[in-house]
């Protein structure tokens, strides 16, 4: 039960500073390119990365306390960062190739369900 309040509060936590961040940086570079995005999910790669080997190897925190930073805070920051993570994990543990599949699908799939699901709201 502890993992689940833990992960609610991160992922409310994330949210809260990926809106923000969004914001600020819209406000600095303005809407013309999605830098926003772009750097939010480029800092919380790096995030993922950092704390997820923290956190596994040199500071022991509690598992729901890991869930809550990691799965609730980067997860509502931003999915990317488990993306990412995954895809190093799989690439570490030699399997490049299934790593390779899984960004290629992701990227393949993920736009053609977002085209799909743009063209049936605009058509039916």
């Amino acid at each position: 039960m502890w993992t689940y309040i833990a992960i609610a509060i991160g992922g409310t936590l994330g949210c809260w500073a990926r809106y923000g961040m969004t914001g600020l940086i819209q406000t600095v570079f303005g809407r013309d390119f999605p830098v926003a995005t772009l750097l939010v999910n480029v800092l919380g790669c790096f995030l993922m990365g950092f704390l997820f080997i923290e956190t596994l190897e040199r500071v022991t925190i509690s598992p729901a306390l890991r869930a809550g930073i990691l799965t609730g805070g980067l997860g509502g920051f931003t999915t990317f960062s488990t993306f990412s993570m995954e895809t190093l994990l799989l690439v570490e543990s030699g399997e490049a190739p299934k790593a390779l599949l899984y960004v290629g699908l992701s990227v393949l799939l993920g736009l053609m369900a977002a085209f799909s699901g743009a063209y049936l709201a605009r058509n039916f």
